[in-house]
């Protein structure tokens, strides 16, 4: 990272926690804070607390 750079947040996509719903209204899940939202909840997350999430896992890499 260069100087100034800010740090990206993780990205809910690469999380281990992160789901897809059924819920047209809610499509975006997280299951470590147990919540849908119809944004990434990455986003939900920032903006209620004004941190990146702090429950980042990020998912296993399938074998190949």
């Amino acid at each position: 990272m260069k100087h100034g750079e800010k740090e990206r947040p993780p990205r809910c996509t690469a999380c281990k926690h992160y789901f897809i719903t059924h819920d047209t209204s809610f499509p975006y899940g997280c299951r470590a804070m147990d919540f849908k939202s119809w944004r990434l909840p990455m986003l939900d997350v920032l903006e209620s607390s004004g941190r990146p999430c702090m429950y980042f896992q990020g998912k296993e890499r399938r074998g190949g």
